[in-house]
């Protein structure tokens, strides 16, 4: 099976031109304040129009309201929850929006609890990453990569924290993830570093 590669926390220009060029699965947008990376509807607008249109589109949102959603989902091909969100809201995202549009759930795995109650979700795929208790993601810190291998959910899944080029080829052997989720690890000074995005993919598809 390819293991399939999204990069996550695309926010310029210049970030949409190295995918465009490299070619991932797909590109993360972060639609959700307040963190860092987080693009307003109207950047995010500019950036999706650049972008090669067989790269699939994953908005990422912490505790959304439909509203929060609404604009940006036009344009999605995954609505990408990395918060609190239950069965509840999940089922109200899927009333309000197209079927046509994935629903991802991240989870941030400290036990095999964790990964079981996600497993139970209405949703398309699990994002499995690291926990932190004051972080939502993009720490960079590793994913307890045993934990997961030991109680894989029955939903694919991505696998996320801290991949780089130098333990990506580890963690597809030992996890088997239907795909990487990658952000921290290509960038330098908070930028996306195309030698690093160029690395990693080429690891990963050869």
């Amino acid at each position: 099976m390819n293991t399939l590669i999204k990069i996550c926390g695309i926010r310029r220009p210049e970030d949409v031109e190295i995918l465009n060029q490299h070619f991932p699965n797909y590109a993360g947008f972060i639609c959700s304040k307040p963190f860092w990376r987080y693009v307003d509807f109207e950047t995010f607008q500019k950036l999706i129009f650049q972008l090669r249109r067989d790269i699939g589109r994953v908005g990422v949102f912490v505790n959304p309201t439909i509203q929060d959603i609404w604009d940006y989902a036009n344009y999605l091909d995954v609505i990408q929850l990395h918060g609190e969100e239950d069965a509840e809201c999940i089922e109200q995202i899927r009333e309000n929006f197209s079927y046509d549009i994935q629903i991802w759930k991240a989870v941030r795995v400290r036990t095999p609890e964790d990964i079981q109650k996600a497993d139970k979700l209405p949703v398309d795929k699990l994002v499995l990453d690291s926990f932190s208790a004051v972080s939502h993601g993009g720490t960079g810190t590793l994913a307890p990569w045993d934990i997961i291998k030991n109680n894989r959910p029955e939903h694919p899944f991505f696998l996320a924290g801290g991949i780089s080029a130098e333990n990506v080829l580890e963690a597809v052997e030992t996890v088997q993830p239907f795909g990487i989720d990658v952000s921290s690890s290509v960038e330098t000074d908070r930028q996306k570093d195309i030698d690093k995005i160029r690395e990693i993919i080429q690891i990963i598809r050869n």
